[in-house]
């Protein structure tokens, strides 16, 4: 026991033994703050979402209702028809991602006045929700600025649709202002993938005679798959959680209240937190599922990204070859030079 007592105490003091401590006391306080915060308030979500209670409720008269409120999520209209708002805000977010793509692609390259309009089209992400909630609503209101914009083109106010109220353009509207918005990110995110693309690649595929498609297909793409499939999965599950445009522009109202604005008013208005619990745990369920059916999409679709790669490797390794015959070839050219004089 003592030998053992004495080798216990002589790693402790040992190079190992302190980065092990160091290790353990920093990582004792964040996972103690994400416990205190995260995981036991989820859990105590989970708990409340098989009673029916309110914030006042005492424990002891909490009514237990098991699977009621998850039934609840899908038979009320204003519950499950907010899952169907998403479907504006994913149609929204592939518009997005494809233009952001689409600008990264071109930017990514030298291009004048570039890094002035890279910075334009990120600033949009800067700012808070709630203030580009405010701006796109007084843009929106009718006889206002997009109305009068509409207006110098030519168009007749008395034919143009409420932006906000019309029940078959509201929603698009709305959308509309988080592709404004979250564009540029995404622009800035796939640029960043795209500048560490080798440069020589891009020398191989032009020998090959490759036209420009054919190396943002063969090269760029699988070169940024990583990037791509974060985008697609932030850009998916923040389209199912979108609430600050509709709360702030709408409020919910003529039809436009999303999945979380209507979690919003049933537990801080209705007082009904078994309900809106229950909905909060639904909505995590269909965000992973969301995750895992595109990671196995991504990975159907870059499934040959690997052998992609390997063939322009090879044709880089070839390339250097080249170049490296032509140096010998012009020293060999000098050096006759050299014995002629």
């Amino acid at each position: 026991m003592k030998s053992k007592s004495f080798n216990l105490k002589k790693w402790a003091k040992s190079r190992a033994g302190q980065q092990v401590f160091i290790c353990i006391g920093f990582m004792i306080i964040p996972l103690l703050l994400l416990f205190l915060f995260t995981y036991f308030p989820f859990a105590e979500m989970i708990k409340f979402s098989f009673y029916k209670m309110k914030y006042t409720t005492p424990i002891d008269r909490r009514e237990f209702v098991g699977w009621d409120n998850y039934l609840d999520v899908f038979r009320r209209k204003d519950c499950f028809g907010a899952l169907k708002l998403s479907l504006f805000y994913m149609v929204g977010a592939l518009i997005q991602l494809v233009l952001a793509l689409y600008l990264a692609t071109i930017l990514s390259f030298k291009v004048k006045g570039g890094n002035l309009f890279k910075g334009l089209m990120f600033f949009p992400y800067l700012i808070s929700g709630i203030a580009i909630g405010f701006i796109f609503k007084f843009f929106f209101t009718r006889g206002f600025v997009f109305d009068t914009i509409l207006q110098w083109c030519g168009f007749q106010l008395e034919n143009l649709p409420y932006w906000l109220k019309d029940q078959s353009v509201n929603n698009w509207s709305l959308t509309a202002t988080s592709v404004w918005r979250y564009t540029g990110q995404n622009m800035v995110l796939f640029i960043g993938a795209m500048m560490s693309v080798d440069s020589e690649l891009y020398e191989a595929a032009s020998l090959d005679g490759a036209n420009k498609w054919e190396q943002f297909k063969h090269i760029i793409l699988p070169s940024i798959k990583t990037i791509i499939t974060l985008n697609v999965i932030l850009s998916i599950t923040g389209s199912l959680s979108a609430f600050e445009a509709p709360f702030v522009i709408t409020t919910g109202a003529n039809g436009t209240g999303t999945y979380f604005v209507i979690m919003n008013k049933i537990a801080h208005t209705s007082q009904k937190v078994g309900l809106a619990s229950a909905m909060s745990v639904v909505l995590l369920m269909i965000i992973f599922i969301c995750t895992i059916l595109q990671n196995v999409f991504f990975k159907y679709v870059f499934r040959d990204a690997a052998s992609e790669d390997e063939s322009y490797k090879a044709k880089k390794a070839r390339l250097k070859a080249e170049k490296q015959v032509i140096k010998q070839i012009k020293k060999q050219e000098k050096m006759k030079k050299g014995a002629a004089k």
